[in-house]
């Protein structure tokens, strides 16, 4: 008789080796990335960050304009400049990040709706026509060219009113669709909340953008208090919300999927960059003036603003880097991919 004992024995311990196998492949891809983590660095990072306050500042100085009365009229006035500030460096920093100049003219060659980069192409060009042409006019208002500048009267032939009202529009979104963007790829900690992503990097950007303004009006010598505290009170309401924002986010993650928010360098960085620093504290600063109705006095003012625009700029570096550490752990994938 041939004994087969050996033979059932080789053939339990192949079984069971291909089943862990499996198993293995199943929960934690041998350890390998399931799916490739973006390209994007640091000029991503500042794109998103020049980007979001020149959007939002120009819907402030828009809004500002229409309901603010005499005294939003240097909130409006700050706000147009500011945006415009930002027009140069968000728009380099995009062309940077693309590699060749050449890469943002040929994302202009098509309109794509599904596409987030072609309508954020899109998006950003509208936004920066409108804005320039706004710039001009309230140039023109302040003195500082001519009112027979043919610059000037080129952008007169349109009521201001309407091109307020076409150019809100484009600088919401731009403050908005990185969010979107981040949310549109298959990164677990940026696609699980992607309903959020838009509205927290709103929010966001209404924060950076309102700090930079009340940021240079507390710099000048004469500044009208209603003013600073409208501007003050805009920034602490933007803050609250997106402290709320932040809290929905985190509680729509695992523990497996939130790790790059709590651990290591990104996650130290959002705990004491992003939630103490550049929210918690300005809250605080703030908060006893804006609850009482008075703006704060300008050394706290500007303390507050700095550390609102850098908690901006460290939010936007945590959520790329930590993007990809969530890209590079197979588990989180799978996790997210069960659910």
């Amino acid at each position: 008789m041939v004994e087969t004992g050996g033979f059932e024995r080789r053939w339990e311990n192949r079984r069971a080796r291909a089943r862990t196998a499996g198993d293995e492949a199943r929960d934690s891809y041998y350890g390998l990335p399931v799916v490739h983590k973006s390209h994007w660095d640091w000029w991503i990072v500042g794109y998103f960050f020049v980007g979001g306050i020149c959007g939002a500042a120009n819907a402030i100085a828009t809004l500002a304009r229409w309901h603010g009365g005499k005294d939003g009229e240097s909130i409006s006035r700050i706000g147009r400049y500011v945006a415009f500030a930002m027009v140069v460096p968000s728009t380099l920093f995009l062309i940077a990040d693309l590699g060749r100049p050449e890469r943002f003219l040929n994302m202009m060659r098509v309109f794509k709706i599904r596409s987030p980069m072609s309508m954020g192409t899109w998006i950003l060009a509208a936004s920066h026509t409108f804005l320039t042409l706004l710039t001009i006019d309230q140039a023109a208002r302040d003195g500082v060219l001519g009112s027979r500048n043919p610059l000037v009267r080129t952008v007169r032939i349109a009521p201001v009113r309407m091109l307020d009202a076409a150019g809100v529009v484009p600088s919401l979104l731009l403050a908005s669709y990185t969010g979107v963007l981040l949310a549109a790829t298959a990164v677990p900690l940026w696609t699980k909340n992607y309903l959020l992503m838009g509205p927290l990097f709103l929010a966001s950007a209404f924060s950076n953008a309102a700090a930079a303004i009340a940021l240079i009006m507390g710099l000048k010598r004469n500044s009208n208090d209603e003013a600073n505290y409208r501007i003050e009170r805009l920034d602490f309401l933007a803050m609250i919300t997106e402290v709320g924002l932040l809290a929905a986010f985190r509680g729509g993650l695992s523990k497996t999927v939130a790790e790059p928010l709590e651990t290591g360098a990104t996650g130290r960085l959002h705990r004491y960059g992003v939630l103490s620093a550049g929210i918690g504290l300005p809250l605080l600063l703030q908060g006893f003036s804006v609850l009482r109705g008075k703006h704060s006095p300008k050394p706290v003012s500007i303390i507050a603003s700095l550390l609102v625009l850098c908690g901006g700029l460290a939010f936007r570096y945590v959520m790329v880097f930590a993007g990809h550490r969530s890209a590079d752990d197979p588990k989180a994938t799978f996790e997210h991919t069960r659910q």
